[in-house]
């Protein structure tokens, strides 16, 4: 076999294996009950990976089975990330209950927004109904991305105003997130226009997942409890801290009173 095949193949395998790793920390040291959604993508990922590794050795079933349930699975994917996301929108308003409703609100709206814009480009694609449901999917795909990389755009400037500590379980998942889908834009982008080949953005998508998967390893090994969920923290939490958080914290005690009044 080629280098290269094994290489691809190293790719494909060794990420969900970690993931396998990373369902057990999350039982281990039940994160699963602060991150439900994120485990259920755990899960998730590594079901469709048996599935469609199983199909893609199965000479038979290859041809348009396997594509298929491909699009099947990367839009069930995409669906558990805009689950994810939420999840961890929650995680970051949770310290300002009166912030928490605004900002669901803003969430779903923008989700809804890029919803329409994607059903509109799937409708407007040339194809067959075939091509259609596969343009579909990487459309809704591709919309999960954009969220992906929002979130981690926001977290970078809002990090100080939320209180959330570059040291947390969410701030961990956000960024391996965040990573992926900018990757997975840009790499698109240069596919499209033919910068790049499929196979090289099938390496570039694969080995940044791969990165990514081991960035998680690193948050929910090398950290202790999430400081944005008991409200603790250690030195470097309470300087990250210090002037941004006690302004939220006025503007949530003001709320409060007059929502009180």
């Amino acid at each position: 076999m080629h280098p290269l095949r094994i290489f691809w193949y190293y790719l494909w395998i060794a990420p969900h294996a970690f993931q396998c790793v990373i369902l057990f920390l999350m039982i281990r040291r039940r994160f699963y009950r602060q991150f439900p959604m994120f485990f259920l993508y755990g899960v998730s990922e590594i079901f469709q990976f048996v599935v469609l590794f199983s199909f893609s050795r199965s000479h038979l079933l290859f041809d348009h089975k396997y594509f298929g349930l491909y699009s099947a699975s990367l839009a069930l994917s995409a669906a558990i990330r805009f689950a994810v996301i939420q999840e961890l929108f929650g995680h970051f308003f949770q310290r300002y209950p009166l912030l928490t409703r605004p900002g669901k609100l803003f969430l779903r709206a923008a989700i809804l927004v890029l919803l329409l814009v994607s059903i509109g480009l799937a409708v407007l694609a040339p194809g067959t109904n075939a091509d259609f449901l596969l343009h579909a999917t990487y459309v809704f795909d591709r919309t999960a991305s954009i969220l992906q990389a929002g979130l981690l755009v926001c977290l970078f400037l809002f990090s100080r105003y939320f209180v959330l500590s570059w040291r947390s379980q969410a701030f961990g998942i956000a960024l391996g997130f965040g990573i992926f889908a900018s990757v997975d834009l840009a790499s698109s982008a240069f596919r499209v226009y033919g910068v790049i080949s499929q196979m090289v953005y099938d390496f570039i998508n694969m080995g940044t997942y791969h990165c990514c998967v081991l960035i998680w390893i690193y948050y929910l090994v090398g950290t202790d409890s999430d400081h944005t969920h008991d409200g603790g923290g250690d030195d470097h939490h309470s300087v990250l801290s210090e002037v941004p958080g006690q302004e939220l914290d006025v503007w949530n005690r003001e709320l409060e009173r007059l929502i009180k009044q």
